[in-house]
């Protein structure tokens, strides 16, 4: 189900989602996020459905290493991120520095999967992080901060989840065809 990563392009896309709709209270939170889910949901069952069976197939060893370097930096970095903010009493600046860091880390990703269309995540994820900042810094609600950063980084993610399914969809049809 986590064909070509997009098992964890909508699920990390849906966390990123319910972040942004904590925004919101009552009915439309409750609505947002039904609507998330059916969107992570539709995204992990199409890949499976339309990927080809040898889609994110397990990786060489040396790939496998460098995959989880990059990941392990990348959380201790959260981590770190998430405690100087909370201790500096600014958790709001949170969403902002962890949607940078996830950004930036899918350039080296890019490299390690050979696939330069991480960079496109990896922008989006970046320009979610700034425009957070850009939030704060013109002092607007946390709220505000929290919605522009996961609307922004869910959409992200979930659309390069489609553009995975939808660039292979082509290659299915004509192997089912031919």
């Amino acid at each position: 189900m986590f064909k070509s990563g997009v098992g964890f392009l909508a699920l990390f896309g849906l966390g990123w989602w319910l972040l942004a709709t904590s925004a919101f209270g009552g009915a439309v939170r409750v609505v947002a996020v039904g609507a998330g889910c059916v969107v992570a949901v539709g995204l992990m069952l199409a890949a499976r459905r339309i990927l080809p069976a040898s889609a994110g197939g397990p990786f060489p060893a040396d790939r496998r290493r460098r995959f989880n370097q990059i990941n392990g930096l990348q959380w201790l970095v959260i981590i770190v991120i998430a405690v100087v903010c909370s201790r500096a009493g600014a958790p709001v600046l949170i969403p902002p520095l962890i949607a940078l860091v996830v950004g930036l880390h899918f350039l080296p990703l890019a490299a390690v999967f050979g696939q330069p269309r991480l960079r496109v995540p990896a922008a989006l994820l970046v320009a979610a992080g700034l425009a957070g900042g850009a939030v704060w810094l013109a002092e607007g609600p946390d709220r505000a901060v929290r919605f522009t950063v996961g609307l922004i980084s869910a959409l992200s993610l979930w659309g390069t989840a489609l553009w995975t399914v939808t660039g292979a969809a082509p290659a299915a049809r004509r192997g089912a065809t031919g």
